[in-house]
């Protein structure tokens, strides 16, 4: 099989599509991924050698100007043209999209050719090209349960994560709680500025692992003092060794965030980003909380409820009940899933 896999821009999208990459290509297939051309996606791709990669001018719609999705509305018939063509000159037999902006050009291509195409949706809240192109899809795949939405044709699959997010490490007792911050890739401003100062007025002996963003390390360690029991980085290359080193994790909620997260069984103290699309991250965050592997606090409540709330985390050691719940869904399985559906639909 000729399979295509459309996902651009944003980790949530790329990293799963990576993975089903590899599961294509290790049971013998053809793997072409098409992308914008940007870092992220170079950098997902750069260990499975066998993948062909493509690329078209495609730019994101919502969150933008007016100008601005006008001219992404104009692109879209050339991107579709562009897509028409790699399908043809590499004879694809499926498509699998995962949301975003990318997903409309190579969608309608796909049906102007009447191929099968998937989606996958890694949220809780069904994205809007993804809703549109469930109307004509052979089968939408789900990373997480779909909040107060029930779709025709849908699986529970769970979002696609790397092998290493398992857990590895033994369990340790010893004085200190140990906690990963993560805002993501980009880091977050409001964990660089608020949590430096909570824990600074915390007690309890603690080590802390924060990943700040770029160009952040010098100005987040100032905030922290002259502990030695904080290490900031700009970025660990391997978060799921961070994961696995923690008690538990205070993080964003991104759909690949919180699935690394429970996989590696810790539990989480998420705060969404108040702004997401259709608020997906509290969404998220929310289900996460309700199957009691992690508790949400919202950016604009006060910052002394969020000192009250770690504090309370660390003092019952609340995350080790979070640690014996097992997530209902197994995401280091879910390319494999994935796979397997689309091949029992081809021979069909």
């Amino acid at each position: 099989m000729n399979i295509l896999i459309a996902a651009a821009k944003t980790g949530g999208h790329v990293y799963p599509a990576a993975e089903i990459c590899k599961v294509f290509i290790n049971n013998g297939h053809r793997a072409i991924f098409i992308g914008t051309n940007s870092l992220i996606e170079k950098n997902a791709l750069k260990d499975i050698s066998q993948v062909q990669y493509e690329h078209i001018n495609m730019q994101g719609f919502r969150g933008n100007g007016i100008l601005h999705k006008i001219l992404v509305i104009l692109s879209i018939p050339l991107n579709i043209i562009k897509t028409l063509r790699i399908i043809w000159v590499n004879q694809i037999d499926s498509i699998i999209v995962f949301g975003g902006f990318i997903t409309i050009p190579v969608s309608f291509a796909g049906l102007l050719f009447f191929k099968p195409i998937y989606v996958h949706e890694q949220n809780t809240v069904l994205g809007s090209a993804n809703k549109i192109v469930s109307t004509f899809s052979k089968k939408i795949f789900l990373g997480l349960p779909l909040h107060n939405n029930k779709i025709n044709k849908s699986e529970i699959t769970g979002n696609p994560i790397r092998q290493s997010f398992i857990p590895k490490a033994e369990d340790t007792q010893d004085d200190f709680i140990k906690i990963y911050i993560t805002g993501g890739s980009q880091g977050a401003q409001f964990f660089n500025e608020k949590l430096p100062m909570i824990f600074n007025d915390i007690k309890t002996p603690i080590f802390i692992k924060h990943q700040c963003g770029k160009d952040k390390k010098l100005e987040v360690i100032k905030l922290y003092g002259n502990s030695k029991n904080i290490d900031v980085e700009d970025f660990f290359n391997n978060p799921n060794l961070q994961i696995d080193w923690a008690d538990f994790v205070i993080s964003r909620s991104g759909a690949l965030s919180i699935s690394e997260i429970t996989a590696m069984k810790k539990g989480s103290l998420l705060i969404p980003i108040p702004n997401s699309i259709d608020n997906h991250q509290l969404f998220n965050a929310r289900y996460i909380e309700r199957n009691g592997m992690g508790v949400v606090f919202e950016q604009n409540n006060e910052i002394k409820d969020l000192k009250d709330l770690i504090e309370n985390i660390i003092w019952t050691k609340q995350y080790l009940k979070w640690q014996e719940k097992d997530s209902s869904i197994n995401h280091i399985d879910a390319a494999n899933k994935i796979y397997n559906s689309i091949m029992d639909n081809t021979r069909k």
